[in-house]
């Protein structure tokens, strides 16, 4: 039925997005948006004979719209499509469940249930124009895992064992593997990065919210 209103949007030039009975439509400015605002009330409540929820209606900077998980920004003069933080705030409490420490599970289990996670989460969100965020979560994500794999390790003689056969020298290794740093710190220290880098999370199988991204966005 919302067909008639796609047409009537369509025919007037205005650039916007609907998902069922949802909808944004953006323009240049406020003046305008309110007097599409009429317009669209009017089409759908004298000539569909739907109602329109007032309450959840109104004008806003495209900063501030969001649909369905994704929020909306302007460059060059046109709306472009990012992840809202709420859904990305969303999605690192997901992640924080997939890493806890107390999860006592193999890490190839682990990672098996993050590749199916973020490959579902990348597949909903490669829309998005902007790469940035898929990055930075990746580095979190990252670390959340050295975090755990130092958990594994638990006693000292393990730990100085376990990163000095990952190349960390004897003397480093015995200084890190008996520091009572707490976990979360020491998966930020470079120690940590240099035994655990990227590559071996990848050699793990681990596909991180990039790799998920730009391959969808390059297919």
């Amino acid at each position: 039925m919302l067909d008639d209103l796609d047409r009537e949007l369509w025919e007037r030039g205005h650039r916007f997005v609907r998902y069922a009975d949802d909808v944004r439509v953006f323009v240049r400015s406020e003046r305008a948006a309110r007097r599409v605002l009429g317009r669209v009330t009017d089409v759908v409540e004298r000539r569909l004979k739907l109602k329109v929820n007032r309450a959840k209606s109104g004008v806003r900077h495209a900063r501030q719209a969001t649909l369905l998980g994704f929020g909306f920004y302007l460059a060059s003069g046109r709306a472009r499509i990012r992840v809202d933080p709420k859904a990305i705030r969303r999605m690192r409490q997901r992640i924080r469940v997939l890493t806890g420490r107390n999860r006592r599970i193999a890490m190839e289990e682990r990672i098996e249930a993050l590749n199916r996670y973020i490959a579902g989460w990348c597949a909903y969100f490669a829309l998005a124009e902007t790469p940035a965020p898929f990055v930075r979560v990746d580095s979190w994500l990252r670390r959340r895992l050295r975090q755990v794999r130092w958990k594994e390790w638990k006693l000292p003689k393990a730990r100085v064992r376990a990163i000095r056969a990952l190349g960390i020298p004897a003397a480093k290794a015995y200084e890190w593997g008996n520091s009572s740093k707490g976990h979360w710190r020491v998966a930020r220290s470079g120690i940590l990065q240099h035994a655990l880098p990227n590559a071996y999370w990848t050699n793990l199988g681990l596909r991180g919210f990039a790799d998920n991204y730009h391959r969808l966005r390059n297919t």
